[in-house]
């Protein structure tokens, strides 16, 4: 099978495993949201072995090098990856009860209405008490902090005005319109930040509406 990489998740695939280790469930099933060529996936299986991975990936190539870096990897731990728009309204239902969800860099690739979709869904697929972790880089508090997320920022949206960094304080509320608790925010090198939230355990809190 093909693979492929990217630089930039070999770089921060050590960073996102320090700080996830710290915070996700010791057991159970993640769910990895835009698994992108199946670095970061492969690289957290290693890291977390009680938790039984799911890799997706709307990119047929991209699937072929996940199952790729998982099979060099020989770990039992990851499933054959799947297909799946993470901006699509409707897969949160096709997959229930995870206790893990973590998506890496995508929200600033994608409009303010996919990226609450994303979100949304994920409320969904959460099992009660469980953690959605969203890494990537973002505004504060609608401001761009570097020169280098300036520049990036402007070339997303001279492709298409709808994408672009997300500001932070945002995306916390948009979890909270999902019904899901702030469990804390975490900052990563590069100028990245680490979101993440819990799902309320039944009989302690609002569930998110079906």
């Amino acid at each position: 099978m093909i693979r492929s990489g990217r630089p930039s998740a070999a770089r921060n695939s050590q960073a996102i495993c320090d700080a996830l280790c710290q915070i996700a469930p010791p057991s159970g099933r993640a769910l990895e949201l835009a698994s992108g060529t199946g670095q970061h996936v492969v690289s957290l299986a290693r890291a977390m072995p009680a938790l039984t991975w799911q890799p997706t990936e709307i990119d047929t190539a991209r699937r072929t090098s996940i199952d790729a870096h998982a099979a060099d990897a020989a770990l039992s731990n990851v499933a054959p990856a799947v297909a799946l728009d993470a901006t699509a309204p409707g897969w949160g239902g096709q997959h229930p009860g995870q206790d893990l969800i973590f998506l890496s860099n995508l929200l600033h690739l994608v409009s303010e209405t996919e990226a609450r979709c994303v979100i949304q869904e994920a409320a969904l697929a959460l099992a009660p008490g469980g953690l959605l972790a969203i890494y990537g880089p973002f505004m504060r508090d609608d401001a761009l902090t570097s020169a280098g997320d300036a520049a990036f920022h402007a070339s997303l949206q001279a492709q298409d005005p709808e994408i672009g960094y997300k500001s932070d304080f945002d995306v916390v509320d948009w979890g909270g319109a999902a019904r899901l608790e702030f469990a804390g925010m975490i900052e990563m090198p590069a100028n990245n930040l680490l979101i993440c939230w819990h799902k309320p355990s039944q009989g302690h809190g609002p569930q998110p509406a079906a």
